[in-house]
């Protein structure tokens, strides 16, 4: 005698099968790309007002902030800006983006140098300690991107 299992009802099964379909028709590549460039923007944002800028006397003609001007390679161009305009390579899995501050001395005003007499001047750590906050800020940060991106297939 064989067993009655019931009704079931698969229409909700087939709308799943289409949600995760149109998951996987998107570009997630783009999704991770989008995720780099907002990271690096956020670095930029930790790292900027952190960086030193000297301070000189009149009579001297400097000016100080090259080394924060530095990080957005132009004198007006917003840190979240920048970041949208830095390329992104991937290789597998891994989606890197590269930022420099191209001044010449950013290195030594991070790590410290030596002085002409011997002595020395200790690192001021602005981005070491902005990407140690970023490091800390990230997973929330992607958590609430990829919670937009699901919200978008499953409710949309």
């Amino acid at each position: 005698m064989a067993k009655k299992w019931g009704n079931a009802d698969y229409k909700q099964l087939q709308a799943l099968q289409g949600r995760l379909q149109r998951l996987e028709k998107m570009d997630l590549d783009k999704f991770c790309e989008d995720c780099s460039k907002e990271l690096a923007a956020r670095l930029l944002a930790l790292v900027i007002p952190r960086t030193p800028v000297g301070q000189y006397p009149k009579d001297t003609g400097k000016k100080g902030g090259t080394l924060r001007r530095g990080w957005t390679a132009s004198k007006n161009n917003a840190g979240t800006t920048y970041a949208q305009s830095l390329p992104i390579t991937k290789s597998g899995s891994k989606y890197t983006i590269e930022i420099i501050n191209p001044v010449e001395y950013a290195s030594y005003v991070e790590f410290g140098h030596r002085t002409k007499n011997g002595g020395w001047v200790n690192g001021r750590y602005f981005l070491t300690f902005s990407e140690k906050e970023l490091e800390q800020l990230a997973p929330g940060v992607l958590e609430k991107k990829l919670n937009t991106l699901l919200k978008e297939v499953f409710d949309g």
